[in-house]
């Protein structure tokens, strides 16, 4: 038989209380009858004590007990004086007079644990005083134990305040049970909640939410699930926006290479050096496009390949700008180098450095509108290479600039698809940084172009 949460929850609560009621029971009924019964004893053994020295004065003088045997006035005679001292003492007075019959519960035994004289229920599990005289066990002064003879009323409220005890612990297991299903339902009803909510999420549907509710683990636990959520949400709008942009980038050069080859096919056109050339632009830019989604998606699963040694940033940074020199110039904008005079020493992988900046400088190159400049520069700032690459207008707004880096991110109103960028460059070019554990941010230059900066970790 298989039990839920709920089920579960509750019998263990349950059995936890009830343990506890039937414990404390037991305990207070311990203590009433080793307690108090215990003490009424120990009251009686300190009596008995008392008379001892009287019934060992007169062993040794009759040197037996045959005249206790004969005479139980004897008996009287020698306990009596014990409570005539009572009388005179309030304190023994009281010890006297607060159990009941208590001279009739006493009796004497002899050295073979034979009754002498006294209560005849008295024997060896009685509670018994020995009577030594000269040094040997001569006799036992004994009384029979107060629960023995403890009175009918007495007993019959020992029973009730046992029996009120008894009711007073199923009292407690009901409240116990009423209260631990509230708590159970109450839980159960949260975890349900979120149960049917993780369903719907791994079904699909990204948009499902829980109320947090209290600020307890479970209010937590429903914050990280909605954080989760909204987690895979943006993820698969980003990943329907990808496919798009996907299939947008590979339909355009597409479209261009099957209405040409289809041109040349009906002898609309015939194969000349420009349809040729066109077409191998078009494949060039497939290819580039497949090699930025390549090195993208290599880099978002940290699989792209570094060497990274101590590398002079400066150098790299001056090498990939010469050798976009000529491309710049052809598109009529001005390079201008600001490299640090002293070593940048970083730990960082030649290749992919020369990659970002060439990637970078290739993005001005592209956006920067004709007789511009663009500036490249490097220097030493606190612990880490400051790197800019700066170029003129036009710019980007500030609500655009932290979107940059977004893979297929373009600004449509001057940085746009018709300069032929796939989207991803700048989408690499953060994930090379963040492998070198660099930063690197955008904002406005002051020519009013876009201004990039790169921090670097030194090491030395």
């Amino acid at each position: 038989m298989k039990f839920g949460i709920r089920a579960k929850l509750f019998l263990f609560v349950l059995l936890a209380c009830a343990a506890v009621v039937v414990v404390q029971a037991i305990a207070m009924r311990l203590v009433m009858e080793r307690g108090f019964l215990g003490y009424l004893n120990q009251q009686s053994r300190t009596r008995l004590e008392e008379i001892v020295p009287r019934l060992a004065q007169a062993y040794a003088v009759r040197g037996s007990w045959d005249f206790l045997r004969s005479d139980s006035r004897e008996w009287v005679n020698l306990v009596l004086p014990f409570l005539q001292e009572a009388k005179g003492d309030p304190a023994l007075q009281e010890a006297a007079s607060s159990q009941t019959g208590a001279l009739t519960r006493v009796g004497l035994l002899d050295a073979q644990m034979r009754r002498v004289v006294g209560n005849p229920g008295i024997d060896t599990h009685s509670i018994r005083v020995p009577v030594v005289v000269e040094g040997r066990t001569v006799g036992w002064i004994a009384t029979v134990p107060f629960e023995a003879v403890l009175p009918k009323n007495d007993k019959r409220f020992l029973e009730h305040q046992f029996t009120a005890l008894t009711m007073v612990g199923l009292g407690s297991l009901l409240v116990a049970a009423l209260l631990t299903l509230i708590l159970a339902r109450t839980l159960l009803r949260r975890v349900r909640d979120m149960a049917r909510a993780t369903h719907r999420l791994a079904a699909g549907d990204f948009a499902s939410r829980i109320a947090d509710g209290a600020h307890d683990e479970l209010g937590a636990l429903a914050r990280d699930f909605n954080h989760m959520a909204r987690t895979l949400e943006h993820a698969d709008r980003a990943r329907r926006g990808f496919m798009a942009d996907i299939s947008h980038e590979l339909r355009t050069p597409l479209a261009v290479l099957r209405a040409q080859l289809e041109a040349i096919q009906d002898g609309i056109r015939s194969s000349t050096i420009q349809s040729t050339n066109a077409m191998h632009m078009e494949v060039e830019r497939l290819g580039k496009l497949v090699n930025d989604l390549h090195d993208l998606s290599l880099s978002d699963v940290g699989a792209m390949a570094y060497r990274r040694v101590p590398v002079d940033v400066g150098t790299v940074l001056q090498a990939a700008a010469e050798s976009m020199r000529q491309r710049l110039d052809a598109a009529s904008l001005q390079l201008v180098l600001q490299i640090a005079e002293v070593p940048l020493i970083v730990s960082g992988d030649e290749v992919r450095l020369h990659q970002l900046f060439g990637n970078l400088l290739e993005n001005s190159r592209r956006y920067t509108d004709g007789a511009g400049m663009v500036r490249v520069g490097c220097a030493r700032h606190g612990a880490a290479a400051l790197i800019l690459i700066e170029d003129s207008a036009p710019g980007v707004p500030d609500d655009k600039l932290e979107k940059l880096f977004e893979r297929f991110y373009r600004v449509e109103q001057s940085r746009n698809r018709a300069t032929g960028g796939s989207g991803l460059g700048l989408a690499i070019c953060r994930n090379i940084v963040q492998a070198h554990e660099g930063r690197i941010t955008a904002s406005a230059s002051q020519w009013g172009g876009l201004r990039i900066a790169i921090e670097l970790p030194l090491i030395r």
